[in-house]
């Protein structure tokens, strides 16, 4: 198998595994970046910071969004249902792994 690589404007995704119940991802995101603030009605992620510097965005159990500095060799787990959001703020590199593959809502 080949890896998928998908440009996207704030940089690139590398697909290393997808299947309807799960994914395997690479994410290089450009200094200054950000992906959509979004949730997924199935999808449990965990992110492995593997390179740079990142602040990330993570709704609690109280519905309030709060910010995280993670730095590489940080991971973090998103549930399905919460909203959350990467932005780079130095090039970083963070793998993704995923269960249960469902739509993706962008909120902003």
């Amino acid at each position: 198998m080949k890896k998928k690589i998908v440009k996207k404007p704030w940089g690139e995704e590398q697909w290393l595994a997808h299947t309807d119940r799960y994914a395997g991802k690479i994410f290089i995101v450009k200094k200054g970046h950000r992906l959509s603030l979004q949730y997924h009605k199935r999808k449990h992620e965990t992110l492995y910071v593997d390179e740079g510097k990142v602040r990330f965005t993570l709704e609690d159990r109280d519905g309030i969004l709060c910010e995280y500095l993670l730095v590489s060799g940080d991971i973090i787990e998103v549930l399905p249902g919460k909203k959350h959001r990467t932005e780079a703020l130095e090039k970083c590199r963070i793998i993704e792994s995923v269960q249960l593959l469902g739509l993706v809502l962008e909120w902003e």
